[in-house]
């Protein structure tokens, strides 16, 4: 396996406009709402790296969501009404990542968050793979946030695995089996407990030759049949016929993911060959990131459930007293928060669904990524994109 690294080049068009979401409810027939407005930056936990596309949000006495997006440098401002609130941040659906800012509102006035307090928190455990070409557990301690390593062997191990929230499957991790006679290709207990984790709610990040531990296949995927894996060869095809050489004017295709960024064109430059070009893969099941031309470079999906897997609870206990949720915004869109168990009858009866808005309900997200951290820990221009695949699972 080689390494591979992305160079950006380009970048373009800061998409990101802040939304005051939920702005028209102070236009309700009935209501004298009076407002102030609340701005700060959003950072990882080592107070030095902005979050771009976080989500902000407060929630009235009402349950009226007022929400906003951190711009690439993570900077906001939300328009809410005055008064004692709590201000919310968070990643993803919220699940993994979130912070909660006690702030008083002053009507006609904005209010500064202190740096310090805009840290966005780890809620998830979070537990990584060695690997021989990979090395996600640098960016994620560069970040500020703890992840724990664990063997191949435990993989094998449901209720070892079923402790995290979620996986990090390096590049390369299935050279250091203990046994020797192991490896994706061929272990269906790891693949069996990798579709229980994700099925309840786990997250798995899979990188480059690591999606063997998706789809099978020896060392690598050779063909469209490989045996193995717990997703079906329909929803995904990969072949190890990477070459060397530099994909140009790739295009960051999701919108979220380039407005996070501040840029929605790169280069990606493969420095030598062998690495796992995607063939085919099912749109319904998988959303693409990243992509050159019609070819997907990186790849999410939220869809995966298997109906045969054990029922098992999967993830940290500070997550109990909580709930994610899709909120259905006054103009017609929804967005996925993670809110305080005890809010969700009123919300519910706003009209809100349990659940995230997309994907399934229970099932935890799936990422699959071309490139990679490499061992070497020169990341290049990798570090922006894998920082916010870690901030998002």
């Amino acid at each position: 396996m080689k390494q591979n690294y992305l160079l950006i080049v380009l970048s373009a068009l800061m998409l990101l406009v802040n939304c005051k979401g939920d702005e028209s409810v102070i236009d309700e027939p009935g209501q004298n709402i009076q407002n102030g407005k609340v701005e700060g930056q959003v950072f990882a936990k080592n107070g030095t790296k902005p979050v771009g596309g976080a989500l902000i949000f407060t929630i009235d006495k009402d349950n009226r969501v007022y929400h906003t997006y951190s711009d690439n440098d993570g900077k906001f401002t939300l328009t809410t009404p005055e008064g004692n609130t709590t201000l919310h941040i968070q990643t993803g659906n919220g699940k993994n990542f979130r912070t909660e800012i006690p702030v008083t509102v002053k009507k006609n006035e904005t209010i500064t968050v202190a740096a310090s307090d805009t840290k966005l928190n780890q809620v998830a455990k979070m537990a990584y793979v060695k690997g021989s070409y990979d090395e996600i557990e640098t960016i994620i301690t560069g970040l500020g946030y703890t992840v724990t390593e664990i063997s191949y062997q435990d993989l094998k191990n449901l209720n070892k695995i079923s402790e995290y929230d979620i996986l990090f499957l390096n590049c390369g991790s299935r050279s250091y089996t203990q046994t020797g006679t192991s490896s994706p290709s061929n272990d269906s207990d790891v693949y069996n407990n990798l579709s229980a984790f994700v099925t309840n709610g786990g997250s798995i990040y899979s990188s480059d030759w690591a999606s063997a531990y998706l789809v099978g296949g020896n060392s690598n995927t050779t063909d469209c049949n490989a045996p193995g894996g717990f997703i079906n060869d329909n929803l995904l095809c990969l072949k190890s016929i990477g070459s060397a050489g530099t994909y140009t004017n790739c295009s960051v295709s999701n919108t979220s993911l380039a407005t996070a960024l501040g840029f929605n064109t790169l280069d990606i430059t493969y420095d030598i060959g062998a690495w796992e070009k995607i063939q085919n893969y099912d749109s319904t099941f998988w959303d693409v990131l990243v992509q050159k031309d019609n070819e997907p470079l990186m790849i999410r999906s939220g869809h995966y459930t298997n109906p045969n897997a054990p029922q098992i609870p999967v993830g940290t206990s500070l997550n109990n007293n909580y709930i994610t949720i899709c909120h259905q915004t006054s103009n017609g869109n929804s967005i996925t928060m993670t809110i305080s168990q005890n809010a969700w009858s009123a919300h519910q009866a706003h009209g809100d669904t349990s659940g995230p808005c997309t994907g399934n309900s229970n099932s935890g997200n799936i990422y699959y990524t071309t490139f990679h951290n490499h061992a070497s820990g020169n990341i290049g221009k990798a570090g922006p994109i894998l920082e916010y695949v870690i901030l998002n699972l």
